[in-house]
Parts: C-alpha cells; structure tokens; sequence
C-alpha cells in the first residue's frame, strides 16, 4: 500500500517548528539591536561623526539619518540577491551567510575610528558598513518569515510569523535599555566618548549564539519538497506552473502598499522618537529613552495576540485596525507628547498605545506577506516587499521628518508621515483576500493576484 507524500507543514511536526522560530528570530533580534542602538545614539553617532566641527545639532541628525537612510536603500538589494539565492539553494545556507555578514558589519561600527581619529574617511567608513548591514538585513526578512510560516502547524502561521516582528520589538527594547543603562552610569563625556562603542561590540558574542542555532537548523520541509518536485498542490493539480514575472512584481507592490504604514508608523514611533523628543521638544536623552521604552513594551505586548487573533478572524480586519488607529489618534497623541502641562504619566500612556496600535499591523503583517507568494518565490517576493516598504518610509522616516522640520519649523511632522502612510495602507487592505490564513500556503507558482483573476474565469 502507497501514501501520498504528507503536506509539508504536517512534516514540519515536532521540535522542528521551535527550533526554526529560535533560529529565525535571533537574526531579526540582532538585525533590530542594531538598528535601534543607531537611532538611539545617533546624536551621539552625529557628534563623533558628522559634525566634528560643531554645527546645530539638527544639521548633524540630518546627516546622520542621511547615513541611516542609505543603508535602508540596499535592503531591496539584498531582499533580491539573497532571496533569490534562498529561493534556488534553500533558507538555512542563506539565512546563516546573511547572520555572518551582519555580524560582522555591526560589531565592525563598534571599532571604527571617528571623524577626530581618521578625518574624513570615517564619515565614509560609517556609511560602508551601513550598506553591508543593509544588505544583510535585506536578505535576512524573507529567509526568516519563510522559515517560521513554511514550519507553522495548521492555524498557526500569523502566531508564528508574529515572533518575526516580536522579536524585532525585543531588539530595539535591549538596544533602547542597554543604551538607558550606558546613559545611566556613565557620564555624558564618557558615553560620547568611548561608552557608544560598547552596544555594537556587543553583537559579537551574541551573533556567535545566533550562528550556533542556525547551524542546527533544518531546512523547511516546503522547501524540500519544492526542490524535490512535489508539492500538495502539484500532486493534486498537475506540475506546478511557471510563476509569472508580472503577477509576482504586482505582488510584490502590493505587499508593500500594504505594510506601508507599520514601516512608517514603526520606525517614526519607536526609533525615531528619541531625537525626535530631545531636538524637537528638548526632552534630556535619558527622558527619550524611557519614552522609547514604554512604546516599545506597548508594541512588544500587542504583536503576538494579534498574530494569534489574525489566525481566527483573519489577517485584513486585525491590520485594518491598526492602521485606522494610527491614523485617527496620530495627532492626539503627538499634541499629548507636546504640551508641558501633560503628566510623565499621561505621556507615558500616550507612547504606551502608540506602540500597542503599530503592533496591531506588525504581529499579522509576516504571515500576510509568506501568503501571497508561492513557494519558488517566497523568499525573495516577501523579502523585497518588506525591503522596499522600508527602504522608502522607514529609512527615510528620521531624515523626512527632521528635514522637514528643520526647514518649516512644524512640530507635527511626525503626526502628518504616519497619518498618510497608514491612510495608503488602509486603502492596501482593503484589497486583501479574507480567507488566506485559512487555506495552506501556496506551492502551485502563482501569486495570490493571479489565483484571484483565476477563481473570477469561468472553468471550461
């Protein structure tokens, strides 16, 4: 007696499941670390860097942002390289090439010499070692969602994909309190200084951990039987098609419409918000951390039960939530932020939900992008998707925003970003299928714009 080839997520039972959520969020924590650290100390990073010779201080965040901004622009460089190479080879041998090589760049800034030290060369140095790390955290996004959804049980993929984004809240939480510590117990001489090193050196030891899970990875059983030429839909549906170059782009744009307002939302929140606090609003760097903090915790507490909450209802009303939210309660809660007469408690629940609202879009947003691709592209159609939404308004968010402000004197910048972003992304969602997290993944080389125009022709 024969059996059919079991469905791959029912392959993926047992301790496998665990260890891809372990192996694949450790990259994202030490990805977001370090792009949290660098927004958190950027005044710091302008001052050692960018305006040696003094300057205002908003003149410094520009460029610094500048240099933020960049590294986010070689993401979709890296989603297409690295996808592409995760698509053919498997996830496991990329994702532990992209964990090597961010590794390597992050704790490279922690030893690079300043403006002081090497002149003009540093400034170029610094920016170098931004597009390695863009690079990698381009490639980086799609290997681990793949690897955490193409693992996920039945019902499961929004939980699942949700610790992508989960751990993305724990990197910058550890970024923004290893930086409150630092401010703490050091003097502001010191921590400009030589104490700013000391969060990028720091990833070496943990990117060591990291490269020791992934090592102990398996590769994800949809990947497996995709190269091995069987998959659930092939077998039931005759061999898998060719998937069309045009249906994946409008794929992949629409993914990004989609995330638009997390990655601006996101970034202006619970990154941005430190400078923002202490150039915009003189608030000390230590105030702005605990602000970041507190929003942070709020976003962390929020992304796993709506990831778990998006498996039952489904993806597109948990999203819609959120991005509405952020919409309508933009301004209320910067004007919070803004007027002295507030109580550090009163801001403090402000920040709170400002974090909780994004997590709303954050805890759904992975498994809704691993939905609309299949298999042979997964990685490299969700990967670009997320890289370009952010290479465009998350990267851009610090250095929009505090141009803008330099040059208008509009203290609401930051409420006019997301409120249009998260207006887009409203109008993105609205176009999503309401049944995806139902159904399995798609293994048969289409996208989820090519099943829809399918399912509307009529069968001959």
């Amino acid at each position: 007696m024969t059996t059919s080839p079991a469905d791959p997520s029912e392959r993926g039972a047992g301790r496998a499941p665990r260890r891809a959520l372990v192996a694949g969020s450790v990259g994202n924590f030490i990805e977001w670390y370090e792009f949290g650290v660098y927004g958190f100390f950027a005044t710091i990073i302008a001052a050692n860097f960018f305006t040696p010779d003094g300057g205002s201080e908003i003149e410094g965040l520009v460029k610094t942002y500048a240099s933020f901004g960049i590294a986010f622009f070689f993401r979709p460089i890296g989603a297409a390289v690295f996808g592409r190479v995760g698509d053919r080879i498997g996830r496991r041998p990329t994702l532990i090439l992209v964990l090597l090589l961010m590794t390597g760049a992050t704790t490279l800034i922690g030893a690079l010499p300043t403006y002081d030290t090497l002149g003009a060369a540093a400034p170029w140095l610094l920016t170098l070692l931004r597009i390695l790390q863009g690079l990698s955290a381009g490639g980086e996004f799609g290997g681990a969602v793949s690897i955490m959804t193409e693992f996920a049980p039945p019902g499961r993929r929004g939980l699942y994909g949700a610790w992508q984004s989960f751990t993305v809240a724990l990197g910058l939480l550890a970024g923004a309190g290893v930086a409150a510590v630092l401010a703490t117990v050091m003097s502001e001489e010191s921590l400009g200084d030589w104490g700013w090193r000391l969060p990028f050196l720091l990833t070496l030891p943990i990117g060591l951990v990291a490269l020791w899970l992934r090592l102990r990875l398996e590769e994800t059983p949809f990947f497996r039987a995709t190269a091995d030429g069987v998959t659930g839909a092939a077998s039931a549906a005759g061999p898998e098609r060719v998937a069309d170059p045009r249906e994946v782009a409008g794929a992949i744009v629409m993914g990004a419409a989609r995330i638009m307002g997390w990655a601006a939302a996101g970034y202006t929140f619970l990154v941005v918000m430190p400078s923002y606090l202490q150039a915009t609003l003189d608030a000390t760097f230590q105030q702005a951390l605990v602000a970041t903090v507190v929003a942070n915790a709020g976003f962390a507490l929020a992304i796993l039960p709506a990831g778990l909450l998006s498996d039952r209802i489904g993806r597109r009303p948990v999203m819609l939530t959120g991005a509405a939210l952020v919409a309508v309660l933009a301004f209320p809660l910067l004007n919070v932020l803004q007027d002295p007469g507030s109580s550090a408690w009163v801001q403090g629940a402000a920040v709170f939900v400002a974090g909780v609202v994004v997590g709303l879009m954050a805890g759904p947003g992975p498994a809704m992008l691993a939905e609309m691709f299949p298999t042979r592209v997964r990685y490299t159609g969700l990967g670009l998707a997320y890289a370009l939404s952010n290479a465009v308004f998350s990267g851009c968010a610090g250095l929009i925003i505090t141009e803008v402000i330099k040059h208008t004197g509009e203290v609401d910048i930051p409420a006019y970003y997301v409120t249009v972003t998260c207006a887009i992304s409203v109008v993105a969602l609205y176009t999503l299928r309401g049944e995806n997290h139902r159904g399995a993944l798609p293994d048969a080389a289409r996208t989820e714009q090519g099943a829809e125009r399918e399912e509307e022709t009529p069968c001959g």
